[in-house]
């Protein structure tokens, strides 16, 4: 079992926050941290059917942010929970992506999802309506570029003629998805390491499971991220809930603390947590 957290969806620490938030992650044995966000924020009251800091932000820039606490850092893994992958030139991302991993000592890991704000389409030039059809291909030219130096491949939204990285991941970087309607599971269960739900995952991953099975896959090394809240009901209901999630399938539980608690207490919290699910459970 792997042991993560995430950063607060709205950008609100400064560098010296961020790193001293890392560096006791990295410390207290956490596996992973991962961070979400747009890539542009819109104001708040544009989507009234949506909790602002879904769009409003300000969001962390996941890359750069990553390099950052990667160099304060020995052991922690990061991860994108999600890049928002159809509005980057696919190429740039392997770029990023590569220098990260080769500069964390293979310490990233890319997940994707294809997003639901036409806006930040519309503000990127690229296509709302073709983007899940365009995240599959991208994927298919990342791994491409992520194992070969250079690549010829012909798509319908990528034509490479012998060009590549020439610069390759010490490993290729896993990708974990998104999503949680039929085409994005289908995708997931074709074309990712592991899957990242937003809520329960309990009614959706045996269908998942028969998703992989059919893509010729192996279900058991399918990964599963799911999250926990350390709340107040305190150790035994935490090893409970985690022990429900393991027997759904997660592989990865991404420990979050209650959102009222001050920020010191949330990582308090958050640490012990995670000490006590790994005498429970194993790490």
């Amino acid at each position: 079992m792997k042991y993560g957290t995430s950063l607060p969806l709205v950008a609100a620490m400064d560098h010296a926050a961020l790193r001293d938030f890392a560096q006791t992650l990295d410390g207290a044995g956490f596996d992973y941290l991962t961070v979400s966000g747009h890539l542009l924020s819109t104001e708040p009251g544009r989507f009234p059917d949506r909790p602002a800091m879904m769009y409003a932000g300000p969001f962390y820039e996941p890359l750069t942010l990553f390099a950052y606490l990667a160099a304060t850092t020995e052991r922690l893994r990061f991860r994108t929970s999600v890049l928002l992958l159809p509005l980057f030139p696919t190429v740039a991302v392997a770029r990023q992506a590569t220098e990260l991993s080769l500069l964390s000592g293979g310490r990233f890991e890319l997940g994707v999802a294809v997003g639901w704000n036409p806006l930040e389409y519309q503000a990127a030039g690229q296509d709302f309506h073709t983007r899940g059809r365009r995240l599959a291909e991208q994927i298919v030219v990342l791994r491409r570029l992520w194992t070969e130096p250079f690549v010829t491949f012909h798509g319908r939204w990528h034509t490479l003629e012998g060009v590549g990285l020439n610069r390759l991941p010490q490993a290729p970087i896993p990708i974990w998805m998104g999503g949680t309607d039929e085409r994005a599971l289908r995708r997931a269960a074709r074309l990712a390491d592991g899957w990242i739900p937003l809520g329960d995952p309990s009614e959706i991953m045996p269908r998942l499971r028969r998703y992989v099975a059919d893509a010729g896959r192996d279900p058991s090394a399918f990964g599963l991220t799911a999250r926990l809240t350390a709340g107040p009901d305190g150790p035994a209901a935490w090893v409970a809930e985690a022990r429900r999630l393991v027997g759904v399938g997660a592989t990865h539980l991404s420990i979050a603390a209650p959102p009222d608690l001050a920020p010191a207490q949330a990582l308090a919290r958050i640490v012990e947590a995670r000490k006590t699910l790994v005498a429970e459970l194993g790490g």
